[in-house]
Order: C-alpha cells, then structure tokens, then sequence
C-alpha cells in the first residue's frame, strides 16, 4: 500500500492516534471486562486480556510520544531549531525515555526478558563511530536492538528503515526529525538505496552508530528460497551456494554495508545476533505465544576498522562470513533463548 505524503499523515494518523487513545482509556474499564470474560474461553492464561493490555499500552504510548513530540516541536520554533544539536540531542533522550517505558511492560506483561553477550560498542573501541550490522527476525527486534544503543550503551543511532514503518505516527515524526533513512526496498530503486545509506552514513561522530539490516526484512523459509533463486539469478552461484548452506539467515545485501564502509572508514563494526523470537513470523504466531515467558539473547561482535578488508568482492566475502557465524551463533543458541 503505498504512503500519503507527509504532510497528510501528520494531519489524519497523528490526530486519529491521539484520539482514540483517549476514547479507549477512557472507556478502559469496559474492554477490561470484555477481555477477562473472554478469557476463560481462551487456551492460555488470561490471554485476552494480555493482549488487549498490550495494544492499549502501545496506543497510549504512541500518543504520549505524539504529545511529547509536538512540545519539542513548539519549543523549537515551531520546528525552526529541530536540526540543532540540543534539540536532536533532545529527540534521542525522548527516544530513551519511551523505549524504556515500552520494554518495562513487555517484561511485565509478556515476561519478556533480554540478556546481551559479547562485546559493549561503548568499550570496545570507545570514542569512535560504530556501524551496526543485525540480522532480522521476529517482532520488534528492530526496538530491541534501538533500545540497547540508546539506553545501555548510550549511542545515538542513524537507522535505516523500510518506508512502511512510516504509517505509526510516532515513530514517522520522531524518526523523521533524526538523521535516519526510509527506504522502499525494491530492486528498481537499487543504486539510490546505496547512494541514500552512503550519505547517511556520511559524517558519524564519536558517539554515532549506524543501523543497518543487511537481509532486508525478517526471516521467514520463503524469503530464505526467494533470495537464494535471486543471486542465482544475477549469477551469483558461489553466493548461491553458501546462502543455502545457512539454515537461519537469509541471505545478506552487501549494497548498503559498502556504501557504508566507504563513507564512514574510520568506524568500527558491531555485528549483531540475536534469537528468542525467530518462530513468531505471524500474528497467528504471536497469538499461539502469548504469554511469551520468552529469553531473548543477543550476541554482540565488534571488528576495528584497521581489520576491516578494503577490496569490494573481499568485503562481501567477508559480510557472508559473519553471516555464517551469526547463523552458527543461532543454531546453537535458539533453544536455549527459546
């Protein structure tokens, strides 16, 4: 579906959050009860009421962001100052703050748990820009990992997103005002992908990291077989050969990690693994889950940039060997995050 303009979304989707947060919290005690009595009739424990829990927290949550974010824009000279270094500094410290809110009911409604391993971006190779380099898979891993770099090792991420991610409010006024890219991730629109992530990643600082997905969506069997049978389209039958060989990982694009790697040689890279969440592909996935009681492990690898390799075909080489590890990393660690 495609996107309305900007300014069309700020005038309908941000308005319509905010207001049916307030007709759902004020009739709050009603859908409370209609839940818990449906619940009985449910296999699970209280699993719709659960889940009632969590949409309303999420709609309150994007509508208090909403409010905050139209303070900061007011304060701003009605946006006038927004790109100043106070006030993005002053977007990131919002960021943290909701974030931490959020994660604080997913522990508690959902008992939601997430243990980080391996290497702190903070100490590893601190006062130098990281570019960030994850896999993709289940819901919200993409606020985990944001969470982790704003909160516990106090970075200030540059993402690159998918454009749809634009249709929830908050996260298009907030991330919009912040050094970030949306993109369409098609292959007609290959090159000026590359050319949007090499100018993102232009100019990181000593607190910077740069978010990237390098398989281009979440994990899922199908996307696995469909991106295998589109290197061995492009003739690419030596990459073909070793994507079928990871069982966990879809195949990663190299395009935007190059273009990253030449716009930013002195940063570091943070290779990120992680899994708990990886059989929840569906909402049917995440009904059958509820209560998730769910560990989630995340494995951090840091590479300094003097051991970064500089040929192109030698960086490609080297992103499917991480890729490799990462999908070894998560064979072995599934079932016990699970």
């Amino acid at each position: 579906m495609p996107l309305l303009p900007r300014w069309l979304r700020r005038l309908l989707l941000a308005p319509a959050v905010v207001l049916l947060a307030i007709v759902v919290v004020t009739t709050l005690p009603a859908w409370a009860l209609l839940a818990a009595a449906a619940s009985p009739l449910v296999p699970g424990r209280l699993r719709p009421l659960r889940l009632f829990w969590i949409g309303c927290v999420y709609l309150v949550w994007d509508a208090a962001a909403l409010l905050a974010l139209f303070g900061l824009w007011v304060a701003s000279g009605f946006g006038w100052r927004n790109r100043s270094p106070a006030f993005q500094r002053a977007h990131y410290v919002l960021a943290g703050w909701f974030l931490r809110v959020l994660f604080w009911h997913a522990r508690w409604a959902l008992r939601l748990s997430i243990d980080v391993v391996g290497t702190d971006p903070d100490t590893a190779l601190p006062g130098r820009p990281e570019l960030v380099l994850c896999r993709h898979a289940g819901p919200g891993d993409s606020f985990i990992l944001i969470h982790a770099l704003v909160n516990w090792f106090n970075r200030e991420p540059r993402i690159v997103l998918k454009d749809s991610l634009q249709w929830d409010p908050a996260i298009d006024v907030l991330l919009n005002r912040l050094p970030n890219r949306f993109i369409a991730p098609t292959p007609e629109r290959g090159e000026e992908t590359v050319r949007q992530v090499g100018h993102l990643a232009d100019g990181l600082d000593d607190n910077d990291a740069f978010v990237i997905f390098p398989e281009g969506g979440n994990f899922t069997p199908k996307r696995r077989l469909r991106a295998i049978a589109r290197l061995r389209s492009l003739g690419l039958e030596r990459m073909a050969l070793r994507a079928e060989r990871m069982r966990h990982v879809l195949a990663p694009q190299p395009g935007g990690m190059l273009a990253a790697l030449e716009a930013a040689p002195d940063a570091g890279v943070i290779f990120v693994a992680h899994t708990g969440l990886d059989r929840m592909r569906t909402v049917a996935d995440v009904w059958r889950e509820l209560p998730m009681d769910k560990r989630i492990a995340m494995r951090f690898w840091s590479v300094p940039p003097e051991e970064v390799p500089t040929g192109r075909q030698e960086r490609i080489d080297w992103l499917y060997d991480w890729w490799a590890r990462i999908d070894a990393w998560i064979a072995a660690n599934r079932d016990v995050a699970a």
